[in-house]
């Protein structure tokens, strides 16, 4: 299976990825940022599909058409959201069922959506978690393929919950992947 992995941040979870020895053929990004310097450091092909508009007026299926052609350009057969920021339109899931992941914040399907860690801070609740699942169409709704908990600690804030966060969802997402690599099926 040919793996791609679609970030827009500061390239942490692709770093993990790639020192744990994932075969990634192609990381695209949707803007310029860390992420590029990354897979330049571990020599992996990285393509820019920029999102130049973030208004109401964003054309999100002509931008998830130009997503899935360049995915299929490079004959990829499993695609690996690492921070992605822009949700993409039926076209991807149509030209990728069921090989799209994502990882998340929380234990699904509790607190979904972009601040996962901050409404489970403000939910009080004891224990929240990393979720890896298959992306779909509804955000943050898809199988859930693995999840591990981490404790809230006294005194947390966002900042120190999600770092700790981050800390299982490198390990968890990259496994993860390597298992589905290994049996070469998402199931």
């Amino acid at each position: 299976m040919r793996l791609a992995v679609l970030a827009s941040g500061s390239g942490t979870l692709l770093d993990a990825m790639a020192t744990a020895g994932l075969p990634i053929d192609l990381v695209m990004v949707d803007r310029r940022c860390a992420v590029q310097e990354v897979a330049e450091r571990h020599g992996i092909v990285c393509e820019l599909v920029e999102r130049t508009d973030f208004s109401d007026a964003f054309d999100r299926e002509a931008f998830t058409k130009e997503v899935v052609a360049v995915l299929q350009r490079h004959g990829i057969d499993l695609v690996a959201m690492a921070g992605w920021g822009t949700i993409l339109g039926p076209a991807a899931f149509e030209a990728f069922p069921d090989r799209i992941l994502n990882t998340h914040p929380a234990l699904l399907p509790s607190f979904k959506g972009w601040h996962g860690v901050r409404d489970a801070l403000e939910a009080g609740v004891k224990v929240t978690g990393c979720t890896v699942h298959v992306a779909t169409e509804a955000v943050d709704d898809g199988p859930i393929l693995a999840q591990e908990p981490v404790r809230v600690l006294p005194g947390d804030d966002e900042a120190s919950l999600h770092e700790r966060i981050k800390e299982v969802e490198r390990r968890l997402y990259t496994d993860t992947i390597a298992g589905i690599l290994e049996r070469g099926s998402v199931t």
